[in-house]
């Protein structure tokens, strides 16, 4: 075992270790006191619910968590890599076929693998806590399309990114970085139009107080809106949310039926102008830029390690190929990931405040929005009290508490 295979190993187990130690004080940080805050809206039983339902999707993700990390070291110190490249090898085509072979059969395992998971999760984690309402075709449907779908835009990337370092000299990276900008920015424009209808039923909100009020608000702020969705949530949960999808003329505000059920419009105008607030402070776009910056940064990198010969002899691999570099450069990538995707949660975090106090500062009260809030936690039995390392860690919005207090400093 080199250096390298010390660093990733390292790396791996102390991600899996801080992780592991971040949810169990998240678990046991719940208080069994109601606050005050949730009275209205919580009985003694649904407040308990929640904390169970904390518990066992924690307990739960340990378990795959933990499995996961079992069975990567199992395939690399068994020397799993070499002898899966040998077998691809065996078929003797070039490297963008025998990449896409290669990382098939990897996917592909990693998905088998993961099914009874999901499957779980759905049937009965979330089945016992009263979410679940998904039926078993549409879960088979879901999954054939995903696969479909998955494959056909996997192996278009893929093949170009394989196909740029092979054929594309010193500048590849280059090549690769605004191949894949730009393949991105398309699926970004056409995802709301071609892809999400497959998977769920949109209709345009019908005429009447609440469609008036959505696009009332939208016109007193110039936003230039012209159709609201109705997204059929309630057919896999009875989870609730919201959110603003696309760009360009294919830009797409979307409220959950299970959302519009069980608000009162002024509410939902107040969930709209968060959404709202989103775009008009260009969160969108910084996090797209930063994004985007930050896979140009992983490119470069990428480009140097990719036919390092000790980055493959960490994993017993004798042969260099660019299809395997990929995949053991992201091993290699994930400690400094892991950092980003904190600093991205923070400010992820920090844009759910502005457009918080955006929506407040344009409704005129922060009690519509303060109410909706309030009613989305306990509707999906969220965790009110989760422990500060947990937050700073996995959290891309603030907790409903701190977010509820920093309104009622605004507006009452």
């Amino acid at each position: 075992m080199n250096n390298i295979a010390i660093l990733i190993l390292t790396a791996l187990i102390i991600e899996t270790v801080l992780n592991f130690y971040s949810e169990f004080l998240n678990m046991n940080s719940v208080k069994t006191n109601l606050p005050d805050e949730f009275k209205d809206l919580y009985d003694e039983d649904t407040y308990k619910k929640s904390q169970e339902y904390l518990k066992a999707n924690t307990k739960f993700g340990w378990v795959s968590s933990f499995l996961d990390l079992f069975i990567l070291m199992i395939f690399w110190f068994c020397k799993g890599f070499p002898l899966l490249d040998q077998f691809v090898r065996g078929f003797g085509y070039g490297t963008v076929v025998s990449g896409l072979i290669f990382m098939g059969i990897i996917l592909g395992v990693k998905f088998v693998i993961s099914l009874p998971f999901n499957i779980y999760s759905t049937f009965v984690l979330e089945e016992r806590f009263g979410f679940n309402k998904t039926t078993p075709k549409t879960f088979v449907v879901d999954l054939i399309k995903a696969i479909v779908l998955g494959t056909i835009l996997g192996t278009i990337l893929l093949s170009a990114i394989l196909a740029f370092f092979e054929y594309s000299g010193e500048y590849a990276w280059i090549y690769c970085y605004v191949g894949v900008t730009t393949f991105i920015f398309l699926i970004q424009y056409l995802y709301p139009v071609f892809i999400m209808p497959l998977f769920n039923k949109f209709e345009e909100i019908e005429d009447g107080d609440l469609k008036t009020s959505l696009m009332e608000y939208a016109k007193s702020i110039d936003f230039p809106l012209t159709k609201i969705f109705r997204m059929d949530g309630s057919k896999r949960s009875t989870k609730s949310n919201a959110f603003f999808t696309g760009f360009g003329k294919n830009k797409r505000i979307v409220l959950f039926d299970t959302l519009i059920e069980k608000h009162t419009v002024e509410e939902l105008v107040a969930v709209l102008a968060h959404e709202m607030g989103h775009f008009k402070k260009n969160h969108i776009k910084k996090l797209m830029f930063l994004s985007i910056l930050q896979m140009g940064v992983i490119f470069y990198l990428l480009s140097f390690f990719l036919h390092y010969d000790k980055l493959f002899n960490a994993f017993y691999m004798n042969d260099i190929s660019i299809y395997a570099g990929l995949i053991f450069f992201s091993m290699l990538f994930s400690p400094i990931s892991f950092f980003l995707n904190i600093m991205m949660q923070h400010i992820s975090r920090r844009h759910e405040y502005e457009a918080d106090k955006f929506a407040v500062d344009t409704t005129s009260k922060s009690k519509n929005l303060v109410n909706a809030l309030k009613k989305l936690s306990v509707d999906n039995l969220s965790n009110l009290n989760p422990h500060p390392l947990y937050v700073f860690l996995n959290y891309s919005h603030p907790p409903v508490m701190q977010r509820v207090e920093a309104m009622r400093k605004i507006k009452g």
